[in-house]
């Protein structure tokens, strides 16, 4: 679980970020989260775009997408939402948190 101090961290590297994912009319498939999943394990930090024909809710995709990926829901703001998963090896993490008191 992030903390408020934490998010608005990651909330800050994130805003450079483009999407590398869209949610669009037929929702989250499996062969997307598992693509997320891996994105995710590359890079800890992404952006998923929903697109104005997707049919579900934003906040429902956004917490679906969450779940689905093992990841934490950074933001949504508008359209996009910002996920969030350490690396699982040291070596790997790029992103560095403040620590939580």
């Amino acid at each position: 679980m992030l903390t408020s101090k934490q998010k608005r961290f990651l909330r800050a590297e994130a805003h450079h970020l483009d999407p590398i994912f869209q949610v669009g009319k037929g929702g989250i498939s499996e062969a997307m989260l598992v693509q997320i999943k891996q994105a995710i394990n590359v890079r800890e930090l992404i952006k998923v775009r929903i697109l104005d024909n997707c049919e579900f809710d934003k906040h429902e995709v956004a917490a679906d997408l969450a779940e689905g990926t093992d990841t934490e829901l950074v933001q949504l703001i508008g359209l996009t939402v910002v996920l969030y998963k350490q690396a699982t090896k040291r070596e790997h993490r790029r992103i560095e948190l403040p620590k939580a008191k």
